[in-house]
């Protein structure tokens, strides 16, 4: 049954004619749009190449308490207290004591460079106790060592530039023919620049073949991806700009290139295949491009606002690290929606009626049926057999889900170590040259700090001797050094270290054992406190932190996402639906990343080495970005389901038509944001790797088995139903006009 015009109804034409009228401006003066376009994209270049900041994975947790471990280290030992990285040495010709000259100069020269607190001389280190494991920094073999360098600053923050000192520094070394490798910061400091052009060429050459199939038109096959690319350079620019005031990862331009890749190609591409079919149903050029504004335009925008918000939910979290990556997305996500609702229009104006011109087959539109008609297409008919047995697909549909959800349960939180990184870096040869010599932990060592500044002189000795007994006993570790004080006096030293690597689950359960339990029974009955510190220690203290969070976030996300559905089509189980099948997909994606990564199956074929566990904010941020994209193809599938409802009052007739009409191009849009997502596995960068899996795997199955199985399934099992809205509720929740459809129709009317 048709609703009837009521003045909210005005509103929303209103609304709907701006997009119209800024569609229609942009077609008729796309001279001005392309150029505005143009010339702000090259001023932004050239203002974040001079003043943009540099990205860098340098952040703390003031309230964890690794960091409060460090803060009191630094404040009685400042040397002590410092961020430690290692510069491991090996020599298969001749013992490293033969280079004593050399390694005296090389920690001369490491002490002179800035930010360098000391640098520890493997060669007149302590000898290790007789019955006691070799941890360093001189093997038994005397053929591998460790120089120890403390910087007052995070060492991966300085900079390329400063390596050239360190490479002077180790000079000596290597001319004598010692191998000389960087470890830890320094390491990562020396990683080759990510370089994302292959996966980006890769994106948009199977971007170009999809569209060229799916609609037949060159220029229109050109147009999504020009409009995606100068969109996101532009984001990217400003990114950068941000970046001199931010501290975002060096994961973020890859992160945020990713998304603006994807969601600006998709969004160009509903405007443009709304545009082509008003040019056939006979509309002029600027007419169709406003009218698409006003329709697919409203969509783009609230599908963006959508995306947007799951991002911000990210903020719920409470560490700052994460909250930035996710305004890292939403910086390319706004320049792609704002570049679909004016350079797309403008660049459709300058086409005019000769945007299929070229074509290698013959070009396809919408199927779009109106009321009166009957469309008989592919879709349809599929359409069709699924009204026929609703609950056949909705249980094939749970069943796939189902099964690849499954490894979701054996998850394992945790940090990616350097031993999983390509050979070809210089932290993972440090990485291997450590562990062949001293044991896996010795790449993770973990500082036991026992403050003891409130403790009477009288009652030190005993806490000293108890600490050091109950950290003996403490299992799952392979070395435990003594307890030393610092000058002062006021603190306990000492450092554990795993059997394991810093990655492996042992280490974070021997991290928490001795900050739950060991230190804890240690300080009982005293005024000390006991804290366990170090890189591997802040590793774990946010992989916990993360992982309390999560739910939080979950909630957030779901909870406005909902809302968002809700508002838009008035329909209280049409929002539950949305949720809950978006939460079963993104559950499904969890579970391939973990077979693929933590499980091994396929991550040496992705260039992972061994098994590794799930870097501990991925999950947050995909859930964040998987969610908010989902949105995307829901909004743009349901608003026709919606504006055929609303036209017709068949509910069934209505999911029937809707995938008719939009099957194709959400199916297209799918396959290249998929294809864009999954270039990334090429990515040296592990946990760009994990992300571009779980992207597109979860893209890959909400386009598939929820779009195409579940969605229709449960709306025509729903039936009139699903549009259901208390009346209390429909007045306390704002209305948000999906696709602008009754402007629409009053601008083509």
């Amino acid at each position: 049954m048709p609703h009837s015009h009521t003045a909210e109804g005005d509103r929303k034409a209103a609304r709907g004619g701006v997009l119209r009228r800024l569609g229609e401006w942009c077609a008729r003066h796309f001279v001005i749009v392309i150029v505005a376009w143009l010339v702000a994209l090259v001023a932004l270049q050239v203002i974040s190449r001079e003043f943009g900041g540099e990205y860098s994975d340098n952040f703390s947790l003031p309230q964890a308490q690794a960091q409060k471990g460090l803060d009191v280290l630094k404040a009685h030992d400042p040397q002590a207290g410092g961020y430690s990285s290692q510069i491991v040495m090996h020599d298969d010709q001749q013992p490293l004591t033969a280079l004593s000259s050399q390694m005296s100069t090389t920690i001369a020269d490491l002490e002179k460079l800035p930010h360098v607190l000391s640098a520890q001389n493997p060669l007149s280190a302590p000898a290790t106790p007789s019955g006691q494991k070799n941890v360093g920094p001189l093997s038994d073999d005397k053929k591998t060592a460790y120089i120890t360098v403390r910087f007052n600053v995070q060492p991966s923050t300085l900079g390329d530039d400063y390596l050239n000192g360190v490479d002077t520094a180790v000079q000596p070394l290597r001319s004598a023919g010692a191998d000389v490798e960087y470890g830890g910061p320094l390491g990562e400091l020396a990683r080759p620049s990510a370089d994302d052009r292959v996966s980006e060429l890769i994106g948009f050459g199977v971007a170009v073949i999809v569209l060229l199939v799916g609609f037949g038109s060159v220029i229109a096959a050109v147009i999504p991806l020009l409009s995606a690319l100068i969109s996101v350079v532009g984001g990217l620019a400003i990114l950068g700009l941000l970046a001199a005031a931010f501290t975002f990862a060096t994961v973020s331009p890859t992160l945020a290139t990713m998304i603006g890749l994807g969601v600006g190609i998709d969004y160009a591409l509903f405007m443009l295949t709304r545009h082509r079919q008003n040019l056939i149903d006979g509309m002029d050029p600027v007419r169709a491009a406003g009218q698409a504004a006003s329709t697919s335009g409203h969509a783009v925008l609230v599908s963006g606002c959508t995306v947007i918000i799951a991002l911000a939910g990210l903020s719920a979290s409470g560490v700052s690290f994460i909250s930035l990556l996710g305004v890292a997305a939403a910086v390319t996500v706004v320049s792609a929606v704002v570049g679909a609702l004016t350079l797309v229009p403008a660049l459709l104006g300058f086409i005019g009626r000769h945007i299929d011109r070229f074509h290698v087959r013959t070009p396809i539109a919408e199927t779009e049926a109106g009321a009166g008609d009957t469309p008989q297409g592919t879709w349809h008919r599929y359409a069709q057999r699924v009204e026929r047995r609703p609950l056949s697909f909705l249980s094939a549909g749970v069943a796939v889900v189902v099964v690849l959800a499954i490894p979701l349960f054996s998850i394992q939180l945790g940090h990616i170590g350097d031993g999983a990184d390509p050979t070809s870096f210089t932290d993972r040869r440090a990485f291997d040259l450590m562990s062949d010599a001293f044991g896996p932990g010795s790449n993770g060592p973990l500082t036991v700090v026992v403050d003891q500044t409130n403790v009477p002189q009288s009652q030190r000795s005993d806490l000293a001797s108890k600490a050091q007994q109950s950290l003996d006993k403490v299992q799952g570790t392979a070395a435990v050094t003594p307890l030393t004080p610092t000058q002062d006096g006021d603190l306990l030293i000492g450092t554990v270290y795993s059997t394991v690597s810093p990655q492996n689950a042992k280490t974070t359960d021997l991290t928490n054992r001795l900050v739950d339990d060991t230190l804890p029974d240690v300080v009982q009955g005293t005024d000390a406190k006991g804290y366990v510190t170090g890189t591997t220690a802040t590793q774990v203290d946010f992989r916990d932190i993360v992982a309390s969070q999560l739910p939080v976030i979950i909630a957030v996300v779901v909870g406005l996402a909902f809302l968002i559905i809700l508002a838009v089509f008035r329909g209280l189980l049409v929002a539950v639906k949305a949720a809950v099948l978006n939460v079963l997909s993104i559950a499904a994606s969890y579970g391939v990343v973990v077979a693929v990564f933590q499980w091994g199956w396929g991550g040496p074929a992705l260039g992972v080495h061994g098994k590794v566990p799930i870097e501990s904010y991925v999950p947050m941020m995909m859930f964040a970005i998987v969610f908010g994209l989902s949105m995307d193809y829901e909004i743009f599938l349901l608003s026709r389901v919606h504006e055929a409802w609303v036209r017709t009052g068949d509910a069934k007739g209505s999911v029937a038509h809707a995938l008719e009409i939009t099957a194709r191009v959400i199916t297209c849009a799918a396959l290249i944001m998929v294809s864009v997502f999954a270039a990334f596995l090429l990515s040296d960068n592990i946990v760009v790797k994990m992300l571009g899996l779980g992207l597109a795997v979860s893209v890959l199955i909400d386009a598939t088995v929820v779009r195409l199985l579940m969605v229709p399934a449960v709306m025509t099992l729903l039936g009139r139903h699903a549009w259901w809205m208390p009346r209390w509720l429909d007045r306390v929740v704002p209305h948000i006009d999906a696709e602008g459809s009754k402007a629409g129709a009053r601008s083509a009317s």
